[in-house]
């Protein structure tokens, strides 16, 4: 029987779960809410669900070798423990892999979710013939993951790749972590609603400011698309800061590509060309010309696709 990977990412919104073949192919896939809930258990329970449901699909026909579980918090990948999960709080400090390899009797791995989508851009998308590459997610928040001669760089806790938490205006917006002025702040979906939110009264004109309180990154991107100057403001800035992170990144990793994804990538033509000047003005003149940056072509299944590559590294191949 072919051998598969029963991959999940847990996100604060959705948990997908697919069944992965060793070639990258999705033979299976669902989708569950992720349960608002403050308990760990409940989202435990959800996640055998969709993986029961898996399970039976793939009953006399495949050969389930691990699960693999990418969730967005910083992770004890090694001892399958989540350290902190800043949007499902409920599972800092859980010991993941122990509570559900002891419910479902498969081997489980856990990754961080920005580490697994870089893996899977890397295996099957952007980054594919390139082995040190820098992935950023721009969603609500900035994820990244990094890629140092095909392997991932996770540093001593951890922690490595919290692309999102490069400072780029010290006396910035106060940040989720407890900083100010992390790019975070300046880039992410939830950045692009407060900037146009805090730069309206210099567009008295804009459309996006009469008479609307709540309005979205996604009206902020059309309105940019035709031209409102308020929104093309907001991308340029996006823009201006996210290429100020990126320049650091190659100054100091000198990466062969840059992968950009995530749902606040939608407006690239809007903010790529002040990204990419950013990182012409200050990273050295060799590495920024040599950088690749290119848009994600994984979409939502790229961490699925990560942590199922990550498990048939691991000797399942």
């Amino acid at each position: 029987m072919s051998k598969v990977v029963i991959a999940f990412d847990l996100g604060g919104t959705n948990l997908r779960l697919a069944a992965v073949t060793a070639e990258g192919e999705i033979i299976f896939r669902t989708k569950r809410d992720t349960p608002k809930s403050t308990k760990a258990d409940e989202i435990l329970q959800i996640i055998i669900e969709c993986a029961g449901e898996c399970i039976d699909f793939l009953k006399n026909r495949f050969e389930i070798k691990m699960i693999a579980a990418a969730v967005p918090a910083t992770v004890n990948a090694k001892d399958g423990i989540v350290l902190k999960a800043p949007n499902i709080p409920c599972l800092d400090g859980f010991r993941f892999v122990e509570a559900l390899s002891d419910v479902l009797k498969i081997r489980v791995i856990l990754e961080n979710d920005a580490n697994a989508a870089a893996l899977g851009e890397y295996w099957l998308g952007a980054a594919k013939d390139f082995e040190s590459s820098i992935c950023v997610t721009l969603g609500t928040g900035v994820g990244g993951g990094i890629i140092i001669d095909g392997k991932i760089l996770r540093g001593v806790d951890g922690t490595a790749g919290e692309i999102g938490h490069i400072c780029v205006e010290p006396f910035g917006a106060l940040c989720g972590c407890g900083s100010n002025g992390c790019v975070e702040q300046y880039a992410s979906a939830k950045a692009i609603v407060r900037l146009a939110g805090e730069l309206g009264r210099e567009f008295p004109k804009s459309y996006l400011i009469r008479g609307k309180f709540d309005i979205s990154a996604q009206e902020i991107y059309e309105a940019g698309k035709q031209g409102d100057k308020l929104a093309l403001e907001v991308f340029r800035q996006q823009g201006f800061y996210l290429g100020i992170a990126l320049a650091n990144l190659i100054n100091v990793l000198n990466p062969e590509v840059i992968v950009i994804g995530g749902g606040a990538a939608a407006g690239w033509d809007l903010f790529v060309p002040s990204l990419r000047a950013e990182v012409n003005k200050r990273a050295y003149r060799e590495p920024a010309e040599r950088v690749k940056i290119f848009r994600a072509e994984c979409g939502d299944d790229a961490g699925i696709l990560g942590v199922a590559r990550l498990a048939f590294r691991q000797g399942l191949e």
